[in-house]
């Protein structure tokens, strides 16, 4: 007889509880406010009782029904998945289908007026889960570590790319979960371990390093699975810095993370600090920063914490320590560590939270190349390289109507991260030449001579801009 997890998988699939079929079966209007936490529509729109409907309001809902044709209750109940409740059964875990086509286990939603979050809750996939696996690079590597793996939804993500893959938590009941997550997604060979940080691997290496981590900063760790318990951001920090030492030559190491920003201090050398010790490439992505207030919000919002009669307390006293440590506002970003074997680390900080092309994964082994070309070549080297400009960057020229000359010529990447940049007559010249075809200091001499412009001065200042250009992926170094 088959596993109650094989055909409870079998079930799911055969009633078309997948990420497209619970949308098409909810409709529009449900399956959005279902994505902000909104329940009514979606009970409304499977009170007809159907299969489907029922695994939703099982599964995705929390409420108890009556079991569905084919559903092994009992093994499942013995697994700890489900109770009874008279002729009906209520989910003890939160199971909702993921992008992979796989589906995640997690504990269940908490929402306003349930009861507190237990210490060791397991949070289900989201937002960040989804970021960072769009962050993570596509390219095929032997050995992964998912480090902090939660409700294992990363493995998911990187079983079709890594011949092993070891993940850990210190949560021990994260694990359990996750071997669920893996088992109703049909991933087998996951090498589970408990321990914190980097302990359950020490003396290992791996190609790729990702993580999800408990980065929330907060004044006393209450939540394993978003609060480390350590100061500040010092847990983003000694991440940072122990990373390198468990990557292999080439290795990556990719994640999330928060840093303060204190009154009087740049946060760029904050952060850039982190990966300049590292003594690796670093490249590091501010998307989002929220002030004291707001990200104080946020994380008692996400523990259901607001309108409870500790709440004013809770968010009094996680105010007050911000203010005690002088935080004007915590940033939300990416962090990316590549250990490319040069005695000459490039590290990059910036912050942008424009929108990008996804997955970013897609093509982040090559932004991290051209930063590392562009800042290792020396002003003769890049004058003897072959240039082309990158695909998808186009040129917008502004200016008064009627006019000349355009007063602000413009470089726009329709493609990747979409960056713009404002650039001289020179370099939308070179734009529309370069094709890979010629070196750079003639072609550069060929437009000083249309310019007017000195081509000895031309020579000694273009590569100063041009770098910034080449390492923020408008220009290519063309190697063929």
């Amino acid at each position: 007889m088959k596993d109650p997890l094989d055909r409870l998988r079998d079930l799911l699939l055969e009633t078309g509880y997948t990420i497209d079929g619970v949308r098409e079966r909810l409709g529009d209007v449900a399956a959005t406010a279902l994505s902000r936490e909104e329940l009514v529509p979606a009970l409304r729109a499977t009170r007809d009782g159907d299969p489907l409907g029922t695994l939703i309001r099982l599964w995705w809902l929390g409420i108890p029904v009556e079991p569905p044709p084919g559903l092994p209750v009992a093994e499942l109940a013995a697994a700890g998945l489900l109770t009874a409740n008279g002729d009906r059964i209520v989910a003890a875990v939160h199971l909702q289908p993921w992008e992979t086509g796989g589906y995640v286990v997690s504990d269940r939603k908490v929402r306003p007026g349930d009861p507190t979050l237990r210490a060791d809750h397991v949070v289900g996939a989201g937002g960040a889960s989804a970021n960072l696996a769009q962050l993570v690079s596509r390219r095929p590597v032997q050995r992964v570590l998912d480090l902090g793996t939660g409700c294992g939804v990363q493995v998911l993500h990187l079983v079709d790319r890594a011949e092993e893959i070891v993940a850990t938590d210190v949560n021990p009941r994260a694990l359990e979960l996750a071997r669920l997550s893996w088992a109703l997604s049909g991933v087998e060979g996951v090498d589970a371990r408990v321990g914190s940080l980097f302990e359950p691997v020490e003396g290992e290496r791996f190609d790729l390093i990702v993580s999800n981590p408990p980065f929330v900063i907060s004044p006393r760790g209450r939540f394993t699975y978003r609060e480390s318990g350590l100061r500040g951001d010092d847990f983003c920090r000694d991440l940072v810095r122990q990373a390198p030492g468990l990557l292999n030559p080439g290795g990556t190491c990719q994640l999330l993370a928060n840093w303060l920003h204190i009154e009087g201090e740049d946060w760029r050398d904050r952060v850039g600090g982190w990966l300049t010790e590292t003594g690796r490439d670093g490249w590091a992505v501010q998307r989002d920063v929220q002030d004291p207030a707001e990200y104080v919000e946020l994380w008692l919002r996400d523990a259901a914490e607001q309108g409870t009669p500790r709440y004013r307390e809770l968010y009094d006293d996680w105010l007050g320590w911000f203010e005690a440590e002088n935080v004007t506002g915590v940033g939300f970003g990416w962090i990316t560590l590549h250990d490319s074997g040069s005695l000459d680390p490039v590290v990059r900080v910036e912050e942008y939270g424009g929108r990008v092309e996804l997955p970013v994964g897609g093509y982040v082994d090559e932004v991290l190349g051209s930063i590392g070309r562009a800042h290792r070549m020396t002003d003769a080297e890049l004058l003897a390289a072959r240039l082309r400009l990158a695909r998808g960057v186009v040129e917008e020229r502004i200016g008064s109507p009627g006019a000349e000359d355009p007063t602000t010529i413009m470089l726009r990447q329709t493609r990747g991260l979409g960056r713009a940049a404002r650039v001289g007559t020179v370099e939308a010249a070179l734009a529309g030449v370069c094709d890979g075809d010629y070196p750079l200091a003639p072609l550069l001499s060929a437009i000083a001579d249309l310019t007017g412009d000195d081509p000895g001065d031309l020579l000694s200042k273009a590569p100063e801009s041009l770098r910034t250009l080449i390492a923020e992926g408008f220009f290519h170094i063309s190697t063929g």
